[in-house]
C-alpha cells in the first residue's frame, strides 16, 4: 500500500461523497495502490449512513471507523493512523478546504526527496478575521517562547509523513493529545509546503473561538511545565513584595504613625495577592486535571463498528474465487 489518507469526520454529511470524489479523481489516475480511512467522530448528522454507502473504485481501497460518542479530532486522528498501513500517510479533513491534489504535491515531494521524513502543509495568507489572526500569533509566540520543541507558524495537521514518523507519533499513547505537539516532539526531517485553503464545500466549521483557546490551553500544557515555574517565580516574588512592604510598615509605625485612612492601601493589597494565588491554583490544577485524566487509563476513543472494503481489482478476484468451482 502506497498511501493512506486519514479523514477525520464530524457532522460532514454533505462533505463527505464530494471529498471520496475528489480523492478518487486525484489518486485514481497515479497508478498506485491507496486507501481511503474515514473516522466518523460521533457526528448528530448522517456522516455514517453516507460513509457506508460509500464503494471502491480503482486502486483505492475504503475503511470506514464508527466512534460510539465524540471523542475530539485528535482521537479521530488517531483511530485512523492505528488502521492505516500505506507506506506514507496524509492526515485531511473532509470539508474540501484541504486539497487532495496539494496532498499529491505532498506525495510527489516525498518520493524526490528520500532525506525528507514530513511535509506539512501551512496558510501563508489566512482567511481569518484580523482578532483570531491576533490570538494565534500571541498562541505561536507563547508556546514558541516555554516549549522545548518548535511550533511553525500556521502549520496544520495537513501533512504527509512516511511510515517511520507514523509508528513513532502511535508509540505515544497519552489520553489527552496535543497532535501539532506530538508531529514537532518526535521530530524527524519536516518540509513545509504553503498552501492555499479553499471554502468549505459544505456545512460550518465545529471550532468556534471557544474551542480554539481551549485547545491552545491544553497545547501548551501538554508541551511544557514552565507555567509552574513561573508560578513558583510570581510567589516568590510576591513573598519578597510583601516582606519589603512589612518593614515598611514597621517604619512608618515607628517614626510617623499609621493613619486610618489605609484601608483602601490593604483593599488593593488583599486583592492582588488573591488573585495571583488563585491563578497560581488554577495553573496548578490544570497539570493535576491532566494527571487525573491519564492515571485513569481510560481508552483515547472507543470503535462502534468498522467497514473494511478492499480496491476494486481485490474485489473482483475475490469475487472470482467464491463462483469457481470447487476442486474435486
Amino acid at each position: 500500500m502506497k498511501l493512506s489518507l486519514v479523514i477525520p469526520c464530524y457532522n460532514e454529511e454533505k462533505n463527505v461523497r464530494p471529498m471520496y470524489d475528489a480523492v478518487n479523481a486525484v489518486f485514481g489516475r497515479t497508478g498506485f495502490s491507496y486507501e481511503m480511512i474515514f473516522v466518523n467522530d460521533g457526528s448528530r448528522d448522517g456522516t455514517w449512513r453516507e460513509l457506508k454507502d460509500l464503494e471502491p473504485v480503482g486502486n483505492g481501497s475504503l475503511k470506514c471507523i464508527n466512534f460510539s460518542r465524540n471523542f475530539g479530532k485528535e482521537a479521530a486522528m488517531y483511530a485512523g493512523l492505528t488502521e492505516s498501513s500505506g507506506e506514507y500517510v496524509t492526515i485531511i479533513d473532509a470539508d474540501l478546504q484541504q486539497r487532495p491534489e496539494t496532498a499529491l504535491e505532498m506525495v510527489e515531494y516525498l518520493d524526490a526527496h528520500p532525506e525528507t521524513d514530513c511535509v506539512t502543509a501551512f496558510q501563508s495568507d489566512r482567511n481569518e478575521g484580523i482578532l483570531l489572526r491576533f490570538f494565534k500569533y500571541c498562541f505561536y509566540g507563547i508556546i514558541n517562547a516555554v516549549s522545548e520543541v518548535d511550533f511553525h507558524q500556521g502549520a496544520s495537521d495537513f501533512r504527509t509523513f512516511r511510515r517511520n514518523m507514523a509508528d513513532a507519533i502511535l508509540s505515544l499513547g497519552e489520553y489527552c493529545r496535543f497532535s501539532k505537539g506530538i508531529f514537532s516532539w518526535v521530530g524527524f526531517e519536516t518540509y513545509f509546503m504553503p498552501y492555499k485553503a479553499e471554502e468549505r464545500n459544505a456545512g460550518r466549521s465545529s471550532w468556534s473561538f471557544r474551542k480554539l483557546f481551549k485547545y491552545a490551553i491544553e497545547g501548551i500544557v501538554a508541551f511544557t511545565t514552565k507555567p509552574l515555574r513561573i508560578a513558583t517565580g510570581v510567589g516568590i516574588l510576591m513573598s519578597l513584595l510583601s516582606l519589603l512592604y512589612l518593614i515598611i510598615v514597621v517604619v512608618q509605625k515607628l517614626t510617623v504613625g499609621i493613619d486610618v485612612p489605609g484601608y483602601a492601601t490593604l483593599i488593593v493589597l488583599i486583592l492582588l495577592i488573591g488573585g495571583i494565588q488563585m491563578t497560581t491554583l488554577g495553573i496548578v490544577g490544570e497539570y493535576i486535571a491532566k494527571i487525573y485524566i491519564q492515571g485513569k487509563e481510560r481508552p483515547i476513543y472507543i470503535m462502534k463498528e468498522m467497514v473494511r472494503l478492499p480496491a476494486e481489482p481485490q474485489r473482483e478476484r475475490d469475487a472470482a474465487a467464491e463462483d469457481a468451482d470447487p476442486l474435486i
